[in-house]
């Protein structure tokens, strides 16, 4: 894919004030850790993770896209613009009707504005910005907001009670470690026809990108609900390390034939934050200089299609992406899926 005139108009995170170290999660695992004789420190020795953000009990989804909706338009001059709404997040108020009702509601978004949710694991935000992108290059739409909410506590207290519950040994628990991860937070962008921006505004521009799909590893990582409200997800680590990483080897020579970029264009990688162990297999294989990576996985973990989107965000807030500069988008989701981005900020 490739576009001429699609920019990012403007970006805005929004994280949950409460913190978990990984530290306060292996005290709660107290009694685990002391039956199967696991050292405490093992989750940030092998994440990388000291810590991630939780929302208050009882968050919605949508109240946390909400957030960021709310934030990013009071940064944009475009917000009685936007005629598309997607709710780009792993988690969902409920199956019917689309997240994106109540989160459209909440922001206060124009009534003529089209919405829908769009739910790919990881991928979501990349493949949103995809979607919104082609209606605003083919002069669908103007101007699209894209949010992602994503409430990963009720996982991380289910796999709490789950270890806890269950007289599981070293093996058994494996399955449930990458869960241990899992942050929450949220982040919303506008993008937008370049002939929107108001005059002397910088056009971040969305130069297109490629996408890739490994559906034969799609057991390797399955979340659904469980009882009482709560999530429950196992994941196979050690292989979906590889074939993801192996996937986005393939993903990044499609990427460098469609958009002409090799490993030294991209002043920035911003890439989907899972962990050090992910991010040194990534960069290794590719032949990327990790000098380039932002990352933000140390202290907000895993917050699913919100992770790549927020570390974007925080990017451009801590000045680490600047004006004139280009960063390369590296999204991996469960499926396997892969999509990556050229963005000239």
């Amino acid at each position: 894919m490739k576009f001429e005139r699609v920019c990012v108009e403007s970006i805005a995170v929004s994280l949950p004030e409460e913190v978990w170290t990984s530290a306060h999660i292996e005290e709660q695992l107290r009694p685990l850790y002391e039956r199967v004789r696991l050292p405490f420190g093992r989750l940030e020795l092998m994440t990388g993770i000291r810590e991630r953000r939780v929302w208050p009990k009882g968050t919605k989804p949508s109240e946390a896209s909400a957030r960021a909706g709310k934030a990013v338009l009071a940064k944009s001059a475009l917000a009685s613009r936007v005629e598309l709404f997607i709710h780009a997040a792993v988690s969902r108020d409920m199956l019917e009707p689309a997240t994106a009702s109540f989160a459209h509601h909440a922001i206060g978004l124009p009534p003529t504005a089209q919405i829908f949710d769009l739910s790919n694991a990881c991928l979501g935000f990349l493949n949103a910005a995809a979607v919104a992108g082609a209606m605003i290059e083919s002069g669908q739409i103007g101007c699209a907001l894209i949010a992602c909410g994503e409430n990963g506590r009720p996982l991380v207290e289910q796999t709490i009670r789950t270890l806890l519950d269950g007289n599981l040994d070293r093996n058994a628990i494996k399955p449930f470690f990458a869960n241990l991860t899992i942050g929450s937070g949220a982040v919303a962008a506008v993008l937008c026809h370049e002939s929107l921006l108001p005059p002397g505004t910088r056009a971040h521009r969305v130069r297109g990108g490629v996408a890739r799909a490994a559906t034969e590893h799609s057991t390797l990582c399955l979340g659904d609900t469980a009882a009482e409200g709560g999530l429950a997800m196992q994941t196979d680590s050690e292989q979906l390390l590889l074939a993801g990483v192996a996937l986005a080897k393939r993903t990044w020579e499609d990427f460098s034939r469609e958009t002409g970029w090799t490993a030294s264009t991209a002043d920035r990688f911003i890439g989907h934050q899972v962990g050090a162990q992910h991010r040194r297999r990534l960069f290794d294989t590719l032949g990327l200089d990790l000098k380039r990576d932002y990352s933000t996985f140390e202290t907000l973990g895993n917050m699913g299609s919100a992770s790549l989107p927020a570390t974007l965000a925080l990017a451009v807030e801590a000045g680490e992406l600047k004006e004139g500069q280009c960063a390369a988008l590296f999204g991996i989701g469960s499926g396997l899926n892969c999509m990556m981005m050229a963005l000239e900020w």
